[in-house]
């Protein structure tokens, strides 16, 4: 189901004389009206500081003509030069597949159709494999009562003479208890004229999309001469074709081994890098023995770019101030605004801090489909004035790296070229009962609307620019704040701030589970973002043995603890515990007396604090971090505060735990369910603070931005601000 206007940009951040694309979608009977506004807060809540989105003078603010893009999900290999290919009167196909998902519906292996649908295809439903073959004069289908089973492999053939067709099902392993589910089948009828255009793999093309999605695993497709001809593992005078998926597994191209080249093209980026029918668990990683992983992972839902035409262009004027802004349009009574941030020109910084906006840990969670857009969740929506789409909603726009696909298997890949709706001021994750229901990107508008309350200047960078230019982004600032939760992270975004830190940076680390999994990505492919669920973490789902390696670059994925580089090595502390999206309070410990670390709790007489807030009620809650020196937590960490009285829903993460009663550490589970506040000093005058939960942020609103809170944090970072360079905080 489409919004009746939506949009998206062809980037998520821009400087001063740099041009965004802004492409729109409308089904509206009238034009809609565009324009510019800063995004101060985006939480409709109206226990707290309330939307505020303030309009700004912008060129572009007008109106435009609405006109509806669709959005074509599903993905193929699209060989486009396969016209050139000639097969002659007697021929011969051979394909493994491993079919995921299988219904009534025809999913199709491999298929050659021109635009009126003559031609050939070959594909599976639940009764078993069919081959097809059409032309103006007529058709001729061939189709096995022989139903195959999930996630196992077959090799299919089809034997095609001008008087007959021959339709194989061949099982590749063994099935207990299973039969029918291998057979061949012959047809004696004349062939229709053959069709000559352009071939697909995985699915069947229609108009600007596809349709027929197999939903599953195809390996080595290959068009041989000749009747029966047999499967080659070389190329030889036979081969007409063969699409060897393992070569170039990191990119978006497919080789053609036959002497035509016709070489092939992913479309809307199914899954490389994924076990195919040789794989025998020898090697787990696909770089090692690439023929091992010789398939391609096709779903009906994959989305890479919706690929709208733009309807009008944006330049960033000279003299906007950094800052979150939103590209808004109205029409009808409906309303999107598309966030854009707005960086310093490049080299400079206008404001001594900076906030890291977790724009990967945003794409990693987009359109996150949670099945809870119930009554109540739209009563308060609609209540609050909230953003008016939830992924629930519109599977259109297709769903986050914490789905899976229909046919059951994670979605590892997520790309910001399409309407994101958790993306959004205003969108309610949860219906929360003791505060706003908030997650990452309006989440995160908590500590701006801090920022803003106590005027504190600062510019915004995201995790997509630190991952493109390095340490240089952050050189210029005296402290760098995260937001709540900046969960993913690549390893030239932590490269970049270990190196900050040790020249001398100050970091404030706000949220919880930060710098938890690694992603990969790919210069080509900017606006695509990759997730191995491996062994170990919280996870929506659990990536296949011997699939922990990423396509996009090949290195091992999964968490950054078992990459050798755990979140407490760079801020502190690390993952702990989980619970529901609920928060409790903090209780000081004695290093927050002392007297080196007093000044960060001046103004602030209470023991405990942070029993409030707009996110689940507290300031320690729903996520929680703790330090841990087996981790990397600095011998001179100081712990400030440590939080308590969390639900009894609260348990130790998994990758802490050697059976349900022992711990790494040794300390019972059930302790280590706990946030800890801390700060330690660095090299070069550097230091960094950490809160230990994702929650924190939730709780700086409360009391028009009056309580402990706000009190510590505005110590922490009016200080960091201050100090100059390598003077300590």
């Amino acid at each position: 189901m489409a919004a009746p206007l939506i949009g998206y940009l062809d980037r998520i951040s821009a400087r001063a004389g740099e041009t965004v694309a802004v492409k729109v979608s409308s089904l509206l009977g009238s034009p809609y009206e565009a324009d510019l506004v800063r995004v101060v807060s985006g939480d409709p809540n109206p226990a707290g500081p309330g939307m505020r989105l303030d309009p700004v003078p912008s060129s572009f603010a007008k109106r435009y003509p609405s006109r509806a893009q669709a959005v074509h999900r599903g993905s193929c290999i699209r060989v486009p030069a396969a016209g050139r290919l000639e097969c002659g009167a007697e021929w011969t196909i051979r394909v493994r597949v491993q079919p995921w998902l299988l219904d009534d519906t025809p999913r199709v292996a491999i298929c050659r159709l021109d635009a009126n649908g003559h031609g050939w295809l070959l594909g599976m439903t639940r009764a078993g494999a069919f081959f097809e073959q059409r032309g103006p004069d007529g058709s001729r289908r061939c189709a096995l009562d022989a139903p195959p089973q999930l996630r196992c492999w077959y090799a299919l053939g089809v034997s095609v003479t001008p008087e007959a067709l021959t339709l194989t099902q061949q099982p590749l392993q063994r099935i207990w208890g299973a039969d029918r589910h291998e057979g061949q089948s012959t047809v004696n009828a004349p062939a229709p004229r053959a069709a000559d255009d352009d071939l697909c793999i995985g699915a069947r093309p229609e108009g600007l999309g596809v349709s027929g999605v197999f939903d599953g695993r195809i390996e080595d497709p290959q068009l041989l001469r000749g009747a029966d001809a047999a499967e080659v593992e070389t190329p030889s005078d036979a081969l007409l074709a063969w699409w060897d998926f393992s070569i170039g597994i990191d990119g978006m191209a497919v080789t053609d081994r036959g002497p035509a080249g016709l070489h092939g093209t992913l479309f809307n980026l199914p899954t490389r890098g994924v076990r195919g029918s040789r794989w025998t668990g020898d090697e787990v990683c696909w770089r090692h023995a690439p023929r091992d992983y010789a398939a391609i992972h096709v779903h009906s839902d994959d989305l890479e770019d919706c690929r709208w035409e733009t309807d009008f262009a944006v330049t960033v004027p000279d003299g906007l101030p950094s800052g979150a802004y939103g590209i808004r349009l109205r029409g009808e009574g409906h309303q999107d605004v598309i966030p854009l941030y707005i960086l310093p020109p490049r080299g400079t910084a206008t404001a001594a801090v900076a906030f890291l906006a977790s724009s990967f840990t945003y794409q990693a969670y987009a359109n996150h489909a949670r099945a809870n857009c119930d009554e109540s969740y739209m009563s308060r929506r609609a209540a609050w004035g909230g953003y008016a789409h939830n992924p629930d909603e519109h599977p259109d726009y297709a769903n986050s790296t914490y789905n899976k696909h229909p046919d059951g298997s994670g979605v590892a890949f997520s790309s910001r070229l399409r309407p994101i709706l958790t993306w959004r001021p205003g969108f309610l994750t949860f219906d929360d009962k003791r505060g706003s229901g908030l997650r990452h990107y309006p989440a995160d508008t908590h500590l701006l609307a801090w920022l803003d309350h106590h005027s504190i200047p600062f510019d915004v960078i995201t995790d997509e620019d630190l991952d493109n230019e390095g340490v240089e982004l952050l050189a210029p600032y005296r402290a760098v704040l995260t937001g709540a939760h900046p969960e993913y992270h690549t390893p030239r975004t932590l490269d970049a701030l270990q190196d900050y830190l040790g020249r001398g940076g100050r970091f404030c680390y706000l949220g919880g589970n930060g710098f938890y999994w690694r992603i990969a990505r790919r210069p080509d492919l900017p606006h695509v973002i990759e997730v191995r669920r491996a062994e170990g973490g919280i996870r929506a789902w659990a990536a296949e043995p011997g699939e922990y390696f990423n396509a996009l670059d090949g290195a091992l994925g999964g968490l950054w603890r078992r990459n050798g580089r755990p979140p407490q090595a760079l801020a502190g502390i690390g993952f702990s515990a989980q619970g529901l999206f609920e928060g409790s309070h903090y209780r000081r410990l004695p290093a927050s007396n002392a007297a080196e670390n007093r000044w960060i709790f001046d103004g602030v007489e209470d023991q405990t604090f942070g029993d409030f807030g707009l996110s689940g009620g507290g300031a320690a809650g729903f996520e929680l971090d703790r330090a841990d020196p087996l981790q990397g937590s600095p011998p001179n960490i100081r712990i400030l505060a440590r939080s308590e009285g969390h639900q009894p829903h609260f348990v130790a993460v998994p990758e802490e735990l050697l059976t349900h009663v022992k711990t790494i550490t040794g300390e019972p589970p059930a302790e280590l369910v706990r946030a800890e506040m801390v700060y330690f000093a660095t090299a070069c005058g550097g230091a960094v603070f950490a809160t230990g939960s994702i929650t924190f942020c939730g709780s700086l609103p409360h009391n028009d931005f009056n309580n402990p809170v706000s009190r510590i944090l505005h110590n922490v970072v009016t200080r960091f601000a201050e100090t100059p360079a390598g003077q300590g905080p």
